[in-house]
C-alpha cells in the first residue's frame, strides 16, 4: 500500500511542528499497514468518504482508502486536521 499527499495535506505537514512530524510519520506508516491501529482511533466521517486519525490528543488527519493507496487529504491541529477550518 502507498501514502499519497494532496497538497492541503502536504501544506498543513510542512507546518508541524518537527516533534508533531515524527509522531505523524510513526501513524501514517500504521495506517499503511492497518488502518484500523489502536493509537490512530479511526473512524468513518459522517457523511462523507472519508476516514478520520488521531497523531496525537491535539493533531489529526483525514484520507481516503483506495484499492492499494491512502491519500491524506488534511493534517493539523484538530479542527484543521479534521478539514474544518
Amino acid at each position: 500500500m502507498t501514502i499519497t499527499f494532496t497538497d492541503k495535506a502536504l501544506k498543513g505537514y510542512r507546518k508541524l511542528p518537527l516533534s508533531i512530524k515524527k509522531k505523524a510519520d510513526k501513524q501514517f506508516k500504521f495506517v499503511i499497514n492497518n488502518m484500523y491501529y489502536p493509537s490512530l482511533n479511526t473512524k468513518k466521517m459522517e457523511g462523507v468518504n472519508l476516514w478520520e486519525g488521531r497523531i496525537d490528543r491535539a493533531y489529526r488527519f483525514t484520507f481516503e482508502k483506495h484499492k492499494d493507496e491512502i491519500i491524506l487529504r488534511t493534517v493539523g491541529p484538530h479542527d484543521e486536521g479534521l478539514g474544518k477550518k
